[in-house]
């Protein structure tokens, strides 16, 4: 077989069977240009509908003109295209990061409008390679060095990686076979970045062995050990936990016992659940707490309180994370909680708190420590405490967790 023959066959089989409808993000650079091109070819004619996406973040000058590129192409092709905008940035936080987050936003907003449950990006074993190397200078676990997932749900959408095991330097050439045109993006040369630092010191390693294939290869075994963490970590939750008042509750002596590892991640995963983070506290925060609770004490990590009581661990949210949220009701509060009951106009959803477990009388008969009731959903009027639900004071309201208890224990079981 050709080297072309065997570039689309390796995409290829990265579907175990054709979509009906595809969609592919080209940023105009020379691996999504090349993935637009190769997913063009590699199925069978009329099996796939093929649409591309171009996401312009108004970033650079050049970014437009390489939008109109992709378009070009894209018409040689025959597939439909669309420039996707971002306009959001004010100016502060980490500029990459909020970015790469519009990036999804967008390509899921419009993956749904157009039907397509499967977006392809182009990633490679050189991104997989610099991602080990970044992961590596912090130090990471299994989970940090399987580094970019092959496939990940975000927005309501599969987005897949199909050429996580070609090469940069084979696409390029493949491109240069086919006659076909790519930008470069000036910042792949910025030695500010961490990305870029770190592909200089790939060029350098090569002649030691550590090459790009081999690295994603290391990242590949790594993800197989990660799963299966995983599915040992959620074989655990279903024994030793459960979720009460949105708190997950793990039986203290169970949990004690674990190996470090699998303990470790439990207490990741409930408290990324509670609190919403996108990215897990730092190792090291996390040992601190593990210690504490082996110690038979309570500690904050990530927005949550880990409480010792009642031969129990109390994963429950921290008050002070909630305690100046205020929303009208019929919001989803701490986006996790739902309150249905007879509302006013002037009835705001807030943290329960101390102050209005003085007017729960009842509130000991939940069993559930004072700490994870102070932070859960209540109904005010004012300076007046209408309805606490989840201790004991209910006055026709009911709270619900957005996804039910089995929310927790999906979770583990996904990237």
């Amino acid at each position: 077989m050709s080297a072309d023959g065997d570039i689309l066959g390796a995409v290829r089989a990265q579907f175990h069977s054709p979509p009906a409808r595809l969609g592919v993000a080209v940023s105009g650079g020379g691996d999504s240009v090349a993935l637009l091109h190769i997913l063009s070819r590699c199925f069978e004619p009329g099996a796939v509908e093929l649409h591309a996406a171009t996401v312009d973040h108004g970033l650079r000058r050049e970014a437009a003109d390489e939008a109109r590129a992709v378009a070009a192409l894209a018409e040689t092709l025959g597939v439909p295209h669309s420039v996707l905008t971002w306009r959001d940035w004010d100016g502060a936080g980490n500029l990459q990061d909020q970015a790469r987050r519009a990036r999804y936003r967008l390509l899921g907003d419009w993956a749904r409008a157009r039907g397509i449950e499967l977006v392809a990006l182009g990633h490679t074993a050189d991104d997989q390679a610099e991602t080990v190397l970044m992961r590596l200078a912090r130090s990471s676990g299994v989970t940090g060095l399987s580094a970019i997932p092959a496939r990940r749900t975000l927005h309501g959408v599969t987005f897949l990686r199909p050429m996580l095991g070609l090469e940069r330097a084979a696409l390029r050439a493949y491109l240069r076979r086919q006659g076909i045109a790519w930008a470069e993006d000036p910042s792949n040369d910025d030695d500010r970045f961490d990305r870029v630092r770190a592909r200089k010191a790939l060029q350098v390693l090569e002649p030691l062995g550590l090459t790009a294939t081999g690295l994603a290869a290391v990242a590949g075994n790594m993800a197989q050990a990660r799963e299966a963490l995983d599915w040992y970590s959620f074989l655990a939750a279903r024994e030793l936990a459960r979720i009460d008042a949105g708190a997950v509750v793990l039986d203290l002596r169970g949990f004690r016992v674990l190996p470090e590892e699998i303990a470790r991640r439990l207490l990741v995963r409930a408290v990324m659940w509670i609190s919403g983070a996108d990215y897990p506290p730092r190792r090291s925060a996390t040992a601190t707490v593990l210690d504490a609770i082996r110690r038979g004490r309570s500690a904050t990590l990530g927005g949550c309180r880990v409480l010792n009581a009642q031969g129990a661990i109390w994963i429950c949210r921290e008050y002070n994370a909630v305690r100046a949220l205020s929303l009208p009701a019929g919001a989803t509060w701490d986006g996790r909680w739902q309150l249905y009951g007879d509302s006013a106009a002037d009835i705001e959803l807030r943290a329960l708190g101390r102050r209005g477990l003085r007017h729960c009388r009842d509130w000991r008969d939940s069993g559930r420590p004072l700490a994870a009731l102070a932070a859960t959903p209540a109904v005010w009027t004012g300076d007046d405490l209408v309805a606490a639900p989840l201790a004991g004071l209910c006055n026709g309201w009911r709270a619900e967790l957005i996804g039910g208890d089995e929310a927790f224990f999906t979770t583990l079981l996904s990237h």
